[in-house]
Parts: structure tokens; C-alpha cells; sequence
């Protein structure tokens, strides 16, 4: 039986702040067989709203997968190997971006994990046009995690 620290229980406001301090996570979602697929994915978190959102292409595996069955759930690594925070819910897909500015293209601006530029936006929204670009969105309903606060000697 081990001596050494136990983990902790993160709270709602720790698990928040992990999702918002990190930029990707791996995406789980279920295989028509049940097994899980996993993906690492940029993310965006918006706390207030509870919701996760992730860029990805009309015809990927993970969208099918989530048109078939919305839940699905994002891990995310803490700042060492000792923590990690779940976010499980139901996601729901965006219409695919048509027309460069439309509401799904503005969208993807907006949760782009590298700011572009205002004389690069153009040029984006029309490459997010060619790739059949949508929004998965997450809406959180349970958050856990822990950490294990490991000190020095």
C-alpha cells in the first residue's frame, strides 16, 4: 500500500481554469462497434456558456461518429502527468461553411488557435470554405478530474 500522496479531487473552478489554460486535448467518440476513437484536437472553452468548440472537416470520421451519437467526451493533460481534467456532453455539428463570412466561417475565426491576422481573414475564411470546415460543439454536462500535488524532497 502506497504512503505517498493521494490524489485530489479538482474542483469545478480548477477543472475550468485547466480547460482554459491548455490548447488541445483528445477528443473521444464512439466507434459504431462502441469502441472509442480518439483524436487530439485544438480547442476553445467557453466557460459561461459550458461548452466546447473544435474546428474539423465535414467528412471526418469524428463527425459521422457524432452525427450517429452526440456523446463524447475531451481529456485534457494538466500542467504535469499528475492531472487531467474530463469533459463529457453531447456535441452537436454546425452547417458546413459555404460562403467565406458566413456564420460557421466567422465562428471558426473565432475559436482559430492562431490569431489571423486582419489582412490574412480573407484569404482564411476562403480556405475554410474549400475544406468543408464546421463547428463541433460540446455542451458540457459533467466535469471531473484530479491532481496529485507531488512535492520536492
Amino acid at each position: 500500500m502506497s504512503q505517498g500522496p493521494q490524489p485530489r479531487t479538482l474542483s469545478e473552478d480548477e477543472l475550468s481554469a485547466l480547460l482554459s489554460t491548455q490548447q488541445f486535448g483528445t477528443l473521444a467518440t464512439n466507434k459504431r462497434s462502441g469502441h472509442p476513437h480518439l483524436t487530439t484536437m485544438a480547442y476553445h472553452w467557453d466557460a459561461a456558456a459550458r461548452t466546447l468548440r473544435f474546428s474539423s472537416t465535414a467528412g471526418c470520421v469524428k463527425v459521422k461518429q457524432l452525427r450517429r451519437d452526440p456523446r463524447a467526451a475531451l481529456h485534457v493533460p494538466g500542467g504535469d502527468v499528475w492531472s487531467f481534467a474530463v469533459a463529457e456532453g453531447e456535441a452537436g455539428i454546425s452547417d458546413i461553411t459555404t460562403v467565406p463570412g458566413d456564420a460557421t466561417g466567422r465562428e471558426l475565426l473565432g475559436i482559430s488557435p492562431v490569431p489571423v491576422r486582419s489582412e490574412d481573414e480573407a484569404a482564411f475564411l476562403e480556405r475554410l470554405v474549400a475544406e468543408r470546415r464546421v463547428v463541433i460543439r460540446l455542451k458540457v454536462s459533467r466535469l471531473y478530474g484530479t491532481a496529485l500535488d507531488v512535492g520536492t524532497p
